[in-house]
């Protein structure tokens, strides 16, 4: 009986891909979740407006979603300020816990830094919050503990920009251990068949034109719920807009055994799910 109770929902997951259907059901399950969240998010932006009134159009706005690693977020600016494209503004978005002290982050007239008025614990919605404070006719993301190799950016917006080129691409991760050792190089050709099976798609590694589909999910989704939000986006993304991988490693991707919040502690607390292969 139990053989046979499977026999839909393994037909199901054959047909449109397990990864398609856990998030079918995720927007059934954490819808009222997106509505308070969608509130707050505007609330946001209206409040924050005035104070990033300044934030230029540059041709590319990067977007660093933080919580409580003031350290490590120094480095990821760094990285992002050191790009070879100088045409693009840094936007640092603090999910709550307040900004580092004064010199903590590089002294820059393109980096700009916000901070929400409450911890909501929902990586999207401080995401988009920083996409809604540019301008910027592309976007790239960079999470507080990763780093970009100088000529991410560059890669990104010389095939962007290129003619007939695509809307959005996204790098090579090289996957780094604790100790700072390599891992492997996670380089995986788009398809959207395959996406609906493996998750391998980070925004890390993603620079999009910005259309109105560039919005992360406004699900709460806990380090138990999969798939994550990089993959929603770009899979959505995806439907109608023309996806490319360039197969170069321009990102350093740290294999964090921790959520996205980091206690101050430093006390791991394993994501279920987290990338081993694919990435969750």
């Amino acid at each position: 009986m139990r053989r046979i109770a499977r026999a839909p929902w393994e037909l199901l997951k054959l047909l449109f891909g397990w990864l398609v259907l856990f998030e079918a059901r995720n927007k059934v399950l954490l819808a009222p979740s997106a509505v308070r969240l969608r509130r707050f998010e505007d609330a946001e932006v209206l409040r924050l407006a005035p104070a990033t009134a300044q934030v230029p159009s540059a041709l590319v706005a990067t977007v660093i979603a933080t919580h409580r690693r003031p350290e490590a977020l120094a480095a990821a600016v760094r990285s992002a300020l050191a790009q070879t494209e100088p045409d693009q503004v840094v936007v640092v978005v603090d999910d709550g816990a307040g900004l580092p002290p004064a010199g903590a982050l590089p002294d820059d007239p393109r980096l700009f830094a916000v901070s929400l008025s409450r911890n909501i614990g929902t990586a999207g919605v401080v995401r988009n919050v920083g996409i809604r404070l540019t301008r910027s006719r592309y976007v790239a993301f960079l999470d507080d503990d990763n780093l970009w190799e100088p000529d991410h950016l560059a890669q990104a917006l010389a095939v962007l920009q290129a003619p007939g080129g695509p809307d959005a691409v996204y790098t090579a991760l090289r996957r780094l251990r604790a100790d700072g050792t390599e891992q492997d190089v996670l380089s995986v050709p788009f398809s959207r068949r395959r996406s609906a099976r493996e998750s391998f798609l980070d925004t890390n590694a993603f620079v999009a034109r910005r259309v109105p589909a560039l919005h992360f999910s406004r699900l709460r989704r806990t380090p138990e719920v999969l798939p994550r939000e990089d993959w929603e986006l770009i899979r959505r993304y995806s439907r109608r807009r023309r996806v490319q991988h360039l197969p170069s490693p321009t990102v350093r991707y740290l294999m964090n055994p921790q959520s996205y919040y980091t206690e101050w502690d430093g006390a791991a607390a394993t994501a279920p799910g987290s990338p081993a292969g694919p990435l969750s």
